[in-house]
């Protein structure tokens, strides 16, 4: 079989350039030569299934084999200042500048400076468990590429369809608060630059071209090279912390402390459901670790960078919180574009103008960073054939995946054209918050599992533990969500108390990290784990929903046609890398006979 992203004259290998098509370039492998072979191989479903539910890649496979199937190399140009402020432009946007109005007038009152306390403290633990698979295993992939290390294929192609989705969803969101605020700039109505349908559901009736025009300029930008967005991401992002600092000193200095009276008007309920919701405001980070590739230094850029810019993004965002209900009362700030309306509240009306462009600055980064990364998890995904390996080349001249790029990007302008953002925002909490645990769940596998390594017994005793972590924490999410008395707490957290330092002391370590580590395992991890599904048990139903016909779309693809590419691929792999043993074997075996 001859894969799509490199062929074969006369033994000779020939390179491909990136935006060309070829024969079988969506589906080149061999359950889906013929109507034939396809009929087979869906007969072998379950074999088949069952052989990716077990099967592991490795380190190696994942750093080496996989980059091949690219055709070309990215290239290394970025280090750990890149990194720092890619993370910063990739996170501070949206979020901050549109949910805040939205979660403090609606769900938590002033006290959402709090759900962004809860908010950063779990999205700081991902941090961490992100921090360690990035250094070990600096691959384009980012979660996808681990989770098909340690927890195998067929939860990593879950995984891979929401972190999919998370980006796709995260760059129609930004796109679409891009608009609000350049209508502000603009002394205008966000509905003036939007196209209303009014006989359409509310929620998919305002169109927005202008979203779709600011992302096609960014797909641009990110095509062309990844030095050179990372050079204009640090320009905006300069330019966006300064306006940071004026909204957080000029509007200290026009504080109300009545304001802050009542403190959290919606109770403690209201600061854990908005913290699940202003998660979307830390989405981002993750696109970092995809960029390891691209990396000059992992093992000291990668740490330096991740947890750099997550410290700084945490603080700006609780000062900025603080502020705006500090400079009016929560029941009067505007839900699309807060802060300029603060401003223009305090009699500053230029002042807003500073404010949107702010915004603005922010959202573009953020949209950057966002394309960026999410065409590099397309990229590996594809190297793996669980996508079609059209999406994985990388163009010769550009060092950049444009064809996965442009796919993203017209995906995520289609659903930013006629889609609601408190939608988008919901959906995307769920899928970033699912994708987060899995994570945290494969670096506890990481440490505690090897093959070859682990006994049996230590092995079920690991899977034991896990599974009680992960339904107390399930536990305790739905008592939260269902109940107001404490007898489901009493019950729950001694469970995971009691899981996790079982786990600690009764199954040994089979691994520690090669260059840098998380502290304090399984207990950091295993936190996350219960952070992330205690705010999932914050989110309303209707978005649940949702993300439960996506997750049947992605089962549906996968058995008809993700499962038998990645099979065939990955058995072409086996044979191949077994010919080459015994060729090596045999050359061995002839040097020591002579």
């Amino acid at each position: 079989m001859r894969t799509s992203e490199e062929g074969r004259e006369g033994g000779v290998m020939r390179r491909r350039k990136g935006c060309t098509f070829q024969k079988n370039d969506f589906l080149p492998e061999e359950s889906f030569g013929s109507w034939g072979s396809y009929g087979r191989a869906l007969m072998e479903t379950p074999r088949r299934l069952k052989d990716r539910i077990l099967t592991r890649s490795n380190e190696s496979a994942e750093v080496g084999e996989m980059r091949a199937r690219s055709s070309h190399q990215m290239k290394k140009t970025l280090n750990w200042w890149d990194l720092m402020w890619l993370g910063i432009g990739a996170v501070i946007g949206a979020g901050i500048f549109v949910l805040t109005g939205i979660e403090a007038r609606e769900v938590a009152g002033p006290a959402v400076v709090l759900s962004y306390v809860v908010s950063g403290f779990s999205a700081m633990l991902s941090v961490f468990c992100y921090t360690e698979f990035a250094v070990e295993i600096p691959v384009a992939g980012g979660s996808f590429a681990y989770l098909r290390v340690e927890l195998g294929d067929f939860v990593a192609f879950i995984a891979a369809g929401n972190i999919l989705l998370e980006y796709v969803i995260s760059c129609a969101a930004v796109s679409r608060s891009w608009t609000s605020y350049f209508a502000t700039l603009c002394n205008k109505n966000p509905d003036d630059f939007r196209i209303v349908v009014h006989n359409m559901n509310p929620n998919y009736n305002h169109f927005d071209p202008i979203a779709v025009i600011v992302l096609a300029a960014i797909c641009i930008l990110a095509i062309y090279s990844t030095k050179g967005s990372s050079i204009f991401n640090y320009i905006a992002s300069v330019v966006h912390v300064v306006i940071i600092a004026f909204i957080v000193i000029v509007g200290l200095i026009h504080v109300k402390p009545q304001n802050y009276v009542p403190f959290a008007p919606f109770g403690v309920r209201g600061v854990f459901q908005a913290s699940a919701v202003l998660f979307f405001a830390y989405v981002g980070f993750d696109a970092v670790a995809t960029m390891a590739e691209e990396t000059k230094n992992p093992s000291r850029d990668i740490p330096i960078g991740l947890v750099g810019s997550m410290v700084v993004t945490t603080i700006a965002y609780c000062l900025l919180s603080a502020t705006l209900c500090l400079m009016q009362p929560y029941t009067s700030i505007d839900v699309n574009a807060p802060f300029s309306v603060a401003f223009s509240a305090i009699g500053w009306d230029w002042a807003k103008y500073i404010v949107s462009l702010g915004a603005l600055k922010g959202m573009t980064t953020v949209l950057l960073v966002s394309v960026v990364g999410q065409a590099r998890y397309l990229t590996h995904i594809a190297r793996t054939h669980m996508m079609p390996p059209w999406f994985a080349l990388v163009d010769e001249h550009t060092g950049t995946p444009v064809n996965a790029t442009i796919a993203m990007v017209v995906v995520s302008a289609v659903i930013a054209f006629f889609t609601d953002l408190q939608i988008l925002s919901n959906l995307l909490s769920i899928s970033t918050l699912f994708i987060f645990m899995l994570v945290a769940i494969a670096l506890i596998v990481r440490r505690y599992y090897s093959s070859g390594v682990t006994t049996k017994r230590n092995q079920i005793t690991l899977i034991v533990f896990i599974v009680f972590i992960i339904a107390s924490s399930c536990g305790i999410s739905c008592y939260w969500a269902l109940s107001e008395g404490w007898i489901g707490y009493a019950i729950f957290v001694p469970i995971w108390a009691l899981s996790t330092g079982g786990l600690c002391l009764f199954v040994p370590k089979a691994k520690e990290p090669k260059f840098w580590g998380v502290p304090l395992v399984p207990w950091i991890p295993s936190i996350s784990i219960f952070i992330n599904i205690f705010l999932l048990g914050s989110i309303d139903k209707d978005s649940f929903i949702r993300f439960g016909f996506w997750t049947v779309f992605l089962l549906v693809y996968y058995v008809f046609f993700g499962l038998h590419a990645s099979y065939d691929t990955a058995k072409e792999f086996e044979a191949q890398r077994s010919m080459e043993n015994s060729i090596n074997k045999m050359e061995d075996g002839e040097m020591s006979s002579t």
